[in-house]
């Protein structure tokens, strides 16, 4: 019996002969879990653990196939507080039970029987290799369990529910927030629209000046207060970042259901100006502060742009109190700018226009969507320590994950179209809302290639 299941069965008074079966059953073990055990004559602990490990392998085979045909719903798992508490639990209870096997292997080894200079080796190398499945999986437990908090204090409110897309299509309006000593509050320094293909992903991006006037509000509150259009405004000028301004500032009583929707008064009321400009719907915001930007980029370990001219990182003198000169230059090339550079990159207002602001400030959010996934590999925990100071939204936990495929779907597309509203195709000063109207149905029903969108940009003047 011995002969014919030598590891089960061993001659035990054989020394040498234990110090490989020791060995075996290590080995055999560290490749699949479970494995010693079962060789070693504990079959009803070892069918347990091969059955684990052939489910774990099954979890990852399944996982490959949703990320390649179902990616959605796999998102919409993995962004909601239960998906990921799901997971974390998995990935922690699995890495004990590695352990676990380990050490029945261990046991099953007959120490004693071994031989004397390697019976110490044996226990050392068991136990390393058991332990550090236990490390790992508590180690990817806790940086999910990160994850699942980020998701908890990010992703919408109490209130927020899922929306379903209008025409096909889910519109997110994206606001770039920033606070200034001078300013009357907060003024979002950047607005645009993208608009996604529900079902295709293509993407249309809409660039709104923040200085266009003479506009009206969608059915509301705002609508209410200023049924003729934005004029005569309770603010120093009645610009469409002043809306966000004015609401809060004034502390306005209106839109009392924004906070329990993740939302705010005044991103309500720059929401329904928007829709009004645009004619589209909008689903849902994403407001970036400006203030932790150059946080999250340094945690990215910083960000990569095609700098096509130089950026003087500096304000033009309009003799402001607190004015100073330029501190440096951020020269024309492809390098990798961390926060403070970048924050200067979209801020930089030195000898440029609005546009030329709205442009960089479009390129760097492109490029901090096209690469925070990659950075997310190595540096979840830093990035995630910051994503709750830098992003506001009321994207509800698992909407955000049905956003996230279309955004990576629109990436491997080449019909994306990016629309500015500013001259030549609007002038904020004196706008045509009808015909910036037909622009943008015009953009969203025939998209052409990115590379043709460049006659929708928006020259410097």
């Amino acid at each position: 019996m011995s002969k014919s299941l030598p590891l089960r069965h061993p001659d035990t008074s054989d020394p040498e002969f234990m110090t490989r079966r020791a060995w075996w059953l290590v080995i055999a073990n560290v490749l699949v879990p479970g494995a010693g055990p079962l060789l070693s004559g504990n079959r009803r602990f070892g069918r347990l653990g091969l059955r684990l490990w052939l489910y774990a392998l099954l979890a990852i085979v399944v996982i490959v196939l949703l990320m390649l045909v179902l990616r959605g719903p796999l998102l919409f798992f993995l962004t909601t507080w239960w998906g990921l508490g799901i997971v974390a639990a998995v990935v922690l209870a699995y890495g004990i039970w590695m352990g676990i096997t380990m050490l029945e292997t261990l046991r099953q080894v007959k120490l004693f029987r071994v031989d004397a200079f390697a019976r110490g080796l044996v226990t050392v190398v068991a136990v390393i290799l058991g332990v550090i499945p236990i490390f790992v999986g508590g180690f990817g437990a806790a940086n999910i369990l990160q994850a699942q908090s980020a998701v908890q204090s990010i992703f919408g409110g109490p209130s927020a529910g899922l929306k379903l897309p209008a025409d096909g299509r889910l519109n997110v309006l994206l606001l770039g927030g920033d606070a200034g000593k001078t300013r009357e509050g907060m003024r979002p320094d950047s607005i645009s629209v993208m608009s996604f293909n529900a079902f295709t992903g293509q993407a249309t991006t809409i660039g709104i000046p923040r200085t266009t006037v003479n506009f009206g509000f969608a059915e509301g509150p705002m609508h209410d207060l200023y049924p003729e259009g934005y004029y005569n405004c309770n603010v120093s000028v009645c610009y469409l970042n002043s809306v966000y301004t004015e609401v809060t500032y004034h502390d306005y009583d209106m839109y009392q259901d924004a906070e329990s929707k993740g939302s705010d008064k005044g991103i309500e009321a720059t929401k329904d100006a928007v829709e009004w400009i645009t004619g589209l719907d909008i689903q849902y915001y994403v407001f970036i502060n400006m203030d932790g930007f150059s946080d999250l980029i340094d945690a990215m370990g910083g960000v990569t742009i095609d700098v096509k001219e130089p950026v003087v990182m500096g304000a033009n003198d309009e003799g402001q109190e607190g004015w100073k000169p330029p501190v440096g230059t951020i020269e024309p090339g492809v390098q990798t700018l961390d926060g403070y550079t970048a924050l200067w990159y979209a801020r930089s207002r030195y000898e440029a226009t609005d546009y030329d602001r709205m442009q960089r400030q479009r390129e760097l959010q492109d490029a901090i969507i096209a690469q925070l996934p990659k950075a997310m590999i190595g540096k979840s925990g830093p990035i995630l320590g910051v994503l709750d100071e830098v992003v506001k939204t009321d994207m509800p936990k698992g909407e955000a994950g049905i956003i996230a495929d279309l955004v990576l779907k629109s990436r491997g597309r080449d019909d994306s179209v990016k629309l500015q509203l500013s001259p030549p195709n609007m002038d904020p000063d004196n706008p045509d809302f009808d015909a910036a109207r037909v622009l943008i149905d015009e953009a969203i029903k025939n998209p052409q290639p990115e590379e043709t969108a460049a006659s929708t940009e928006a020259p410097a003047p």
